[in-house]
């Protein structure tokens, strides 16, 4: 797993302006995933980030970077805690959260659309997808809208500005210890 990957794919969470992201990368074994996870950690954690491999399958990993503080406050969200109760997550408990989303991703073959509520998407824009899929969306970017549309467009922009700007600083020179934010 390379820097460039994660500035790439994560820049939004590395700013510290969006909870989290996904990212796929190849990987030949489970214990080089594990060393790399941990390396990158050393850098992340003492900045309020963590990596952790959600899925491992035909040397491919999923993985997720966030920011638990973010997510902490995500799930105290009305909304959110009840989309998330519908799918038997302890919302009380961002981390017992964490952990059960990776249950279900390991056991059901049905990507778990929730997902969106650990990247920090609108709860009315994941129920929205849950509810009706594709259909009936207002845009998409990021994800697809179905409730805060002139939002939604602005969060879109700001998150390209920051991946462009962030990988631009990266080509520069920049490393992920530098372009990963400390925040609590």
């Amino acid at each position: 797993m390379s820097e460039e990957m994660i500035v790439e794919n994560c820049s939004p969470t590395l700013a510290g302006i969006k909870t989290g992201n996904l990212f796929t990368c190849s990987c030949e074994t489970q214990e080089e995933l594990r060393r790399d996870v941990r390396a990158f950690n050393k850098t992340f954690v003492p900045k309020g980030l963590r990596m952790i491999p959600l899925r491992y399958e035909n040397k491919r990993a999923m993985i997720y970077l966030y920011r638990p503080s973010r997510l902490r406050e995500d799930f105290a969200n009305g909304d959110t805690r009840e989309l998330l109760a519908q799918f038997h997550y302890p919302a009380a408990n961002p981390d017992q959260c964490v952990v059960r989303l990776i249950r279900r991703l390991r056991k059901f073959e049905e990507f778990p659309h929730e997902i969106g509520l650990f990247l920090g998407y609108p709860p009315e824009d994941v129920r929205g997808f849950i509810e009706q899929g594709a259909n009936r969306c207002k845009c998409a970017g990021f994800w697809k809208v179905y409730g805060d549309e002139e939002k939604a467009r602005k969060t879109f922009e700001t998150y390209r500005r920051c991946m462009s700007d962030y990988m631009n600083q990266w080509e520069k020179g920049l490393s992920i210890d530098r372009l990963a934010v400390a925040m609590a």
